[in-house]
């Protein structure tokens, strides 16, 4: 039901609130609608009004982005994120009264211990309101997902369930026999004082695969001088020296944190020499609201610049061997690798896009396929000029570059995604058509008919042959 901006009280409209309705499915008969979306409309309006009563809690911190906030009865739990560091800091309810809003820092926060390079912490379900222990599962790109219970009566913490790689059969792999004391489980009651910087003195206890990995944080200048964050893997058996070949993952979308966590499946290439890299190019969620918005709409293709920033710093730094560098993206992050492509195709030696977003014009110009409000404030309102030109900027589909050579690609895609199957089928054969064929580059097509995430199977099948190809092209 569309909502007329006249109809909403001035109070809200002077208020300037950002409201997210999500749909429940209900069952209503053609009589009772008629009755129920006027009634619908005066309870959104009554809502609307409420909201613009409430007042701020916390001083806003330009610094310090709040994440998430979870509650029990005896505390609240901040996922907080300063720069690139993620904290997990508890406060005791409830909070001082009177005193209008307060800052962070004035709260005295319990920092909880956390692994090294967290790159994500999500709240886990935590249904019991009147019990002091809360589950969150820590990420990182050099440590399996840890869901750990902290009890935060005592600061003690438990991790429940993580996968534990390195088991003692797999130790002559790595050369070294140290791990023999990791803990089943791991518990640490250490108070934080909340001027203290949170370590865990033992990696051991996270399971934490820093030892036989390495994690570097860079910052890339980008066209516009804007300091871009890069996240880089590799195995410390095989120091980078710029003669190993690198893969650059990238989303930029939606204002969502790039997932940096680890990844079983790129264990085979980072003990071949690879190197792994992440680039929070901006449209992502890296830094804050005013990040997202610099890489959306009109501003789409800063996200695509940086990426390709991050590209050139790889190689110009040696840290991947010229003509050895790959892409990979996934939905949205498949439209930022392949408009890299089509600007710069000799600087990526091959590219795997997952259930890619390759025809932005056509798909954004049709409302009855399955885009949503989110897709156009994203990509942009085709039906505005200014946006209109944006998408044909940097849609994939209409700007493939004519006898020109192209990078090896690899795109799969499923006929039960959002985004539909025919944008990977039209965009393949538009490259086949245009650009120079070469042997040692195939441009490959992989159809499935079923949800590759939520089949298992499908899942490790795919991932093997995106590995294969990647190996095989580096090698060819």
């Amino acid at each position: 039901m569309m909502i007329g901006m006249s109809s909403l009280p001035e109070q809200v409209l002077k208020k300037g609130l950002e409201l997210i309705l999500e749909p429940k499915k209900v069952e209503l008969d053609s009589s009772s609608i008629a009755i129920a979306a006027p009634d619908l409309l005066g309870q959104l309006k009554d809502l609307l009004v409420m909201l613009v009563d409430w007042v701020n809690v916390f001083i806003d911190d330009p610094n310090l982005v709040v994440e998430d906030v979870d509650f029990c009865n005896t505390h609240m739990v901040l996922i907080l994120r300063e720069g690139r560091q993620f904290r997990l800091g508890s406060v005791s309810l409830p909070l001082p009264a009177g005193r209008g809003p307060v800052s962070l820092k004035e709260l005295h926060l319990q920092y909880l211990p956390l692994p090294k390079y967290v790159c994500q912490i999500s709240p886990g379900t935590n249904y019991d309101y009147y019990s002091s222990t809360m589950r969150f599962t820590i990420s990182s790109p050099v440590m399996p997902d840890a869901i750990v219970d902290y009890d935060l009566s005592n600061g003690k913490w438990n991790i429940v369930q993580q996968q534990n790689i390195l088991h003692e059969r797999k130790k002559v792999l790595y050369g070294t026999s140290s791990l023999s004391s990791i803990s089943k489980h791991a518990s640490n009651s250490k108070t934080i004082d909340s001027t203290d910087e949170v370590r865990s003195d033992d990696g051991n206890l996270w399971n934490d695969l820093s030892e036989f990995y390495a994690c570097e944080h860079h910052n890339v200048s980008s066209y516009d001088g804007v300091q871009v964050p890069l996240t880089i893997i590799y195995s410390r058996k095989n120091e980078k020296e710029g003669q190993y070949p690198g893969l650059l993952h990238g989303h930029g979308s939606y204002g969502e944190l790039l997932d940096k966590r680890w990844r079983s499946e790129l264990k085979s290439l980072l003990d071949r020499g690879w190197i792994v890299a992440y680039a929070d190019v901006r449209g992502g969620g890296g830094g804050g609201k005013k990040w997202h918005y610099d890489g959306r709409r009109t501003k789409k293709t800063n996200s695509i610049k940086d990426y390709i920033s991050c590209a050139k710093y790889l190689i110009e730094r040696e840290i991947v061997v010229e003509n050895k560098l790959a892409g990979w993206g996934y939905s949205a992050g498949g439209l930022l690798v392949a408009s890299a492509i089509n600007s710069c195709p000799d600087l990526f030696r091959a590219a795997v896009l997952k259930v890619p977003f390759l025809d932005a014009t056509n798909t954004l110009l049709y409302p009855i396929l399955p885009v949503t409000a989110a897709d156009y404030e994203e990509f942009g309102y085709p039906w505005d000029i200014d946006d209109f030109h944006a998408i044909r900027e940097y849609s994939p589909y209409d700007n493939i570059q004519k006898d020109v050579p192209y990078p090896a690609l690899f795109i799969s895609s499923s006929f039960n995604t959002r985004f539909g199957v025919w944008e990977a089928a039209k965009w393949v054969a538009r490259v086949r058509e245009l650009t120079i064929y070469d042997p040692k580059h195939p441009v490959l097509l992989n159809l499935t008919t079923d949800i590759v995430e939520e089949n298992r199977y499908l899942q490790c099948k795919e991932s093997a042959l995106e590995a294969a190809f990647l190996i095989k092209t580096m090698e060819s």
